[in-house]
């Protein structure tokens, strides 16, 4: 079966949001943590962890994937921003553990002219003090488009970063299909090499989430502009394939095309006729 689902709004709490996914033909789902610009998170709401987790297990709707905010900045060179990341990230570990075997996702961050390797360091460095042996939640680095001072352009930086963390049984690798189009590798013509090479890199088993999402923009355009399922540079024939790739299959798969809730609904159904039971 596909385990497909897109972004949702968690204002109204994780109750709402898993009525939502269910309303839409999900059996998962991603949100952010608190505003996406960056800000405090809503009180948590215990009670309401508790019915959604009822509720989750009724409808099949694990894993869900927690998105940081966009301004978490791992390796910012500002002290101060890399102490609202460490806070930040801190604070949301701590609240997912009340829905255990949830996923939360990161931007690796933007080195700032500091460049990649010291970027590289300070990333591990953050992770280092925040992770703990006894976390319930994998942490997943996101493949960047490398727009910038990005880090995590290449499968090369993501595995440098793995290798410096400590307990990095507790990391992933959360592959967005848009970014790594625009970041150069070709996974409309050669989808089976790219895989391969991130095996030989990273290995496959670090792979834990797909961000499916069409591109606005040519392979190797490092622009990071997300288009709607089949509109874009990547086709629809390219994103079947990926969703049934046989090393790819059984993952989750999150949508976070530029789409309203019904718009997510028809693109959930595409996926799901696409997509060929073993």
């Amino acid at each position: 079966m596909l385990k497909i689902g897109c972004h949702l709004s968690s204002s109204k709490g994780y109750l709402a949001m898993g009525k939502e996914a269910v309303k839409i033909g999900a059996n998962t789902f991603q949100f952010f943590t608190r505003n996406p610009r960056g800000g405090k998170a809503k009180p948590l709401d215990v009670q309401d962890m508790a019915a959604y987790q009822d509720f989750a297990r009724e409808h099949g709707l694990f894993p869900i994937l927690a998105h940081a905010p966009y301004t978490l900045n791992a390796c910012a060179a500002d002290d101060g921003l890399r102490t609202f990341a460490r806070e930040t990230m801190a604070d949301d570990l701590a609240r997912l553990e009340h829905i255990p075997g949830s996923m939360y996702n990161f931007h690796p961050g933007s080195h700032v002219k500091q460049g990649a390797e010291i970027g590289i360091d300070l990333i591990a460095e953050h992770l280092n003090a925040i992770l703990t042996p006894e976390l319930h939640t994998t942490v997943l680095l996101e493949t960047m488009a490398g727009k910038g001072s990005e880090v995590g352009r290449s499968f090369e930086e993501l595995r440098a970063i793995l290798d410096r963390v400590e307990l990095s049984d507790k990391m992933g690798i959360c592959l967005d299909t848009c970014h790594v189009s625009d970041g150069g590798y070709d996974i409309v013509g050669n989808l089976g090499g790219v895989l391969d090479e991130f095996d030989q890199i990273i290995g496959l088993s670090k792979l834990k989430a797909i961000h499916l999402n069409d591109s606005m923009n040519p392979l190797g355009s490092h622009k990071d502009r997300h288009q709607k399922l089949g509109e874009g540079t990547l086709g629809m024939d390219a994103l079947e394939r990926i969703i049934n790739h046989p090393m790819l299959r059984e993952l989750p798969f999150y949508l976070e095309t530029p789409n309203d809730l019904e718009g997510y609904a028809r693109e959930i159904a595409l996926m799901k006729a696409a997509y060929k039971e073993s």
